[in-house]
C-alpha cells in the first residue's frame, strides 16, 4: 500500500477549476442568462419634494416602453429588439442582450402619480415623482419638557 501525502491546495486548485467551468459562457443556461441580465439599473434620489428615479435603458426607443406609475411603485416593462445582421463568413459573437423586460420599483414614499414628469434621451429614462402633500408634511415637531 502506497502512502499520499494530502495536499489541501490541490483540492483548492480542484474546486476552483470546477467553479470556473461552471461559469464558463458555454455552459452557462440560457435561462440564467435571461433572468440575470434583462433587468435594467436603476437609481433611486429622494429630496424634500420629490423622488428621482433614473433607469439605464440602453437601444431601446421610447416606443419599445412601458411606464406606469401608482402611488407607492413604478412599473416598467418594454423589449429591445435585436438588429437583423447577416454574416456571410465568421462567426458573430455578442454579448448583447435582446428580448423583453420588466421590473417593478417600490418607492420609499407615496408620490402623486398624476403629475410624474419623464425624460428619456441617450438611453437614460428620468423620472421626477412629486411627494404628495400629506408626505412632504410629515416632518414634526416634538416638545421636549425639561426635567430639573
Amino acid at each position: 500500500m502506497t502512502l499520499v501525502r494530502w495536499n489541501p491546495w490541490q483540492e483548492l486548485n480542484t474546486i476552483q477549476r470546477q467553479i470556473n467551468r461552471l461559469f464558463d459562457e458555454e455552459t452557462l443556461p440560457s435561462a440564467f442568462l435571461e433572468r440575470g441580465y434583462r433587468v435594467p439599473a436603476a437609481e433611486l434620489k429622494e429630496t424634500e419634494d420629490a423622488i428621482h428615479l433614473k433607469v439605464e435603458l440602453p437601444g431601446i426607443e421610447a416606443k419599445d416602453l412601458d411606464l406606469q406609475v401608482t402611488e407607492n411603485a413604478v412599473y416598467l416593462s418594454g423589449e429591445r429588439k435585436s438588429e437583423a445582421k447577416s454574416e456571410e463568413k465568421g462567426v458573430i459573437k455578442s454579448e448583447f442582450h435582446y428580448g423583453k423586460f420588466q421590473r417593478v420599483i417600490p418607492l420609499p414614499t407615496r408620490i402623486q402619480n398624476t403629475n410624474v414628469k419623464a425624460d428619456y434621451k441617450d438611453g437614460i429614462l428620468n423620472l421626477t415623482l412629486p411627494k404628495a402633500e400629506e408626505e412632504k408634511n410629515k416632518v414634526v415637531k416634538v416638545n421636549l419638557a425639561s426635567s430639573g
